[in-house]
């Protein structure tokens, strides 16, 4: 399995993701750390973290999600625009229906279009958002980071698949249907009917060391 696919040509980043590369360069020289042992803590190749700092290449959710933590930061630090406007009481964070944006587009992260629903809100431990599966999805790829994850579907028909001791194990949730698992089972989730929606929350596990 490898999540090491280059970003299309005609598939055009949004701003937020243009800016990603250069944050994760900036935070990651900012700690000290070299790309050599970022790869070693997070599991991925030297050559796919340079992709991604040279915004070669969107990685998903869980890829950031794995990122920020071996940074000890949050996903929110990485996807905030920098036009973002001054943030809310930390103790409390409101993310208005037309403040909500697709920080990651479907074209560039493996099909799969994220939209932040507490992008204001800092340090926090767990990372919300607002899910659109693909319809198809590459027979290898799979999706596995530290922490736990909850899904519930808003809309449409997905088929959820999780490899579990080695074999893969399959459901088909409908609209008010929800899963709770370990992020570390390798899994993943396509479209079956319709424009397939989910609520997903990533609880963050503590912080990787950097070797």
């Amino acid at each position: 399995m490898s999540q090491e696919t280059d970003l299309a040509k005609d598939d055009l980043p949004t701003a937020i993701e243009l800016q990603l590369g250069k944050r994760i360069y900036k935070l990651r020289s900012a700690r000290g750390y070299t790309q050599d042992q970022l790869a070693a803590a997070t599991g991925f190749t030297k050559g796919y973290l340079s992709k991604i700092e040279n915004s070669k290449v969107i990685p998903p959710i869980g890829t950031l999600v794995k990122i920020a933590q071996v940074l000890d930061t949050d996903v929110a630090d990485l996807l905030e625009p920098d036009t973002a406007s001054e943030r809310d009481n930390e103790s409390i964070c409101v993310v208005r229906s037309w403040q909500r944006e697709a920080v990651i587009k479907g074209g560039s992260s493996f099909g799969y279009d994220y939209a932040a629903l507490a992008h204001k809100r800092h340090h926090k431990q767990m990372e919300p958002f607002i899910m659109v599966f693909p319809s198809q999805v590459d027979r290898d790829i799979r999706f596995e980071h530290e922490g736990e994850e909850f899904m519930f579907i808003l809309s449409g028909e997905v088929e959820f698949e999780a490899a579990i001791d080695g074999r893969n194990k399959t459901w088909i949730l409908s609209p008010g249907d929800s899963v709770y698992f370990d992020s570390r089972i390798p899994h993943r989730g396509r479209s079956l009917e319709g424009e397939s929606r989910a609520l997903v929350v990533i609880y963050r596990s503590k912080s990787v060391a950097i070797p």
